[in-house]
């Protein structure tokens, strides 16, 4: 058991939401009260969804949301762009700078919970091994457990491109090696988004850092009908260390059978609460392998919207996030 001093940021934001949640269910007399083992997930969104509030300070844009963490974007040179104030930017790259971050969300009760790096693997590895190690150290510092990487095949395919990737996570987790940071990679594009490539790499790297940054929609987007991605989730729920929620809503006749990769997405990508997938059974899914992770909202719809009315849908996609992050696994699955 930790001690007073040895609660992290995370700790205290987990344990506030798991005791206002108890009190309110004990006040009403209604509801899903927590269990002893039950954690709630931080609900978060990704941070490039702040500025869309209009406030002059991602601060005070993650508390008009309704968040209390986010995934932070950053670049190659450490810096952080999704970060901002109205004289202010954001950088990990020196230890004032991260100080400067780490007393700042301290200050606001918000936390990190996740890093976003868009790598270029298969392009330019000496550069993206080196950035590796420095957020490593970084998240660290930060109390960040996950990092979001993108295994993305660029100028390698094939059989070659599966024997890089094997070799690049197991690079990965030698930098990970005795620390608490695990590696998230995406569901994304054409090659992650196969479940079999992706139970392969992990199988062949086989390391506790390396699980999946679980995008709900994009097995969707990829083709799988609907009544597979559950199969899916609960196959690679244990390795799931961070996610991001979206959605798409097909037509009917679309939403059960193999569609072409991307089919009329910009089209169909909708909010969370409206979408085909159903939330109630991810988080059944997930609570039931005990996940330590996030709910972070992911919404690639929301250009659809009126700039006045953007905040109240994103709003509501996270309030439904925090719903869920206290419901116990009751969903019959």
């Amino acid at each position: 058991m930790k001690s007073s001093y040895e609660l992290t940021r995370r700790d205290f934001v987990q344990a506030a939401a798991g005791l206002a949640f108890a009190t309110a269910a004990q006040a009403g007399g209604q509801g899903n009260k927590p269990s002893p083992q039950m954690k709630p997930w931080i609900a978060a969104c990704r941070d490039n969804l702040l500025k869309i509030t209009g406030k002059p300070d991602c601060w005070s844009a993650m508390k008009a949301l309704g968040v209390t963490g986010v995934e932070v974007e950053v670049d190659s040179s450490l810096v952080c762009p999704g970060l901002w104030g109205p004289d202010e930017t954001y950088s990990l790259a020196t230890a004032s700078e991260l100080n400067a971050v780490k007393n700042r969300f301290l200050k606001e009760g918000l936390v990190i919970t996740g890093f976003l790096m868009r790598n270029r693997f298969d392009e330019r590895l000496d550069e993206e091994l080196k950035w590796t190690r420095k957020l490593v150290r970084a998240a660290e510092e930060l109390d960040v457990k996950a990092i979001r990487i993108d295994v993305v095949s660029r100028r390698t395919r094939g059989d070659a491109f599966f024997a890089f990737a094997v070799k690049v996570c197991k690079q990965l987790c030698d930098i990970a090696e005795g620390t608490s940071v695990c590696y998230g990679i995406e569901n994304h594009g054409s090659v992650t988004n196969d479940p079999e490539f992706l139970q392969k790499l992990f199988d062949a790297v086989d390391s506790p850092h390396l699980g999946l940054t679980l995008d709900t929609a994009n097995f969707y987007w990829y083709g799988h009908p609907l009544d597979e991605l559950y199969k899916d989730f609960e196959r690679f729920a244990p390795k799931v260390f961070h996610t991001h929620c979206k959605s798409i809503r097909y037509p009917e006749d679309k939403k059960n059978v193999r569609r072409p990769m991307g089919w009329e997405y910009s089209k169909y990508a909708c909010p969370i609460y409206e979408g085909d997938i159903d939330f109630h059974k991810v988080a059944a899914i997930l609570r039931k392998v005990n996940y330590q992770g996030d709910l972070c909202l992911e919404d690639e719809s929301i250009g659809k919207y009126p700039k006045a009315e953007q905040t109240e849908v994103l709003k509501k996609e996270i309030a439904l996030l925090k719903n869920l992050s206290k419901m116990e696994a009751h969903y019959a699955l």
